[in-house]
């Protein structure tokens, strides 16, 4: 039990030290009750919300590639499903 506690607290400090830098990724993610958003890591408001999945990934990995950074795009039930990477 105490393998996964600590796993999880290196996660978070994992992302806490990355977001708000040019580090941080991008995420298609369900957001409300049927709509999508991308969220860059570290930020509460999202960058998009919208009714499509598809615009929501296709925005994450547009970000994501102006950026030089990854997109990860997450299913229906916030599991992450898949990965681009875009960093140089």
């Amino acid at each position: 039990m105490a393998n996964n506690k600590d796993n999880g607290m290196e996660r978070e400090d994992y992302f806490k030290d990355r977001a708000g830098t040019d580090e941080a990724r991008f995420h298609a993610v369900p957001h409300d009750e049927q709509g999508w958003a991308v969220k860059k890591e570290g930020q509460d408001d999202p960058e998009l919300t919208t009714n499509s999945r598809s615009e929501a990934v296709n925005e994450a990995k547009r970000l994501a590639e102006e950026a030089g950074t990854m997109a990860y795009i997450h299913d229906e039930d916030g599991k992450i499903e898949d990965q681009y990477n875009y960093s140089n």
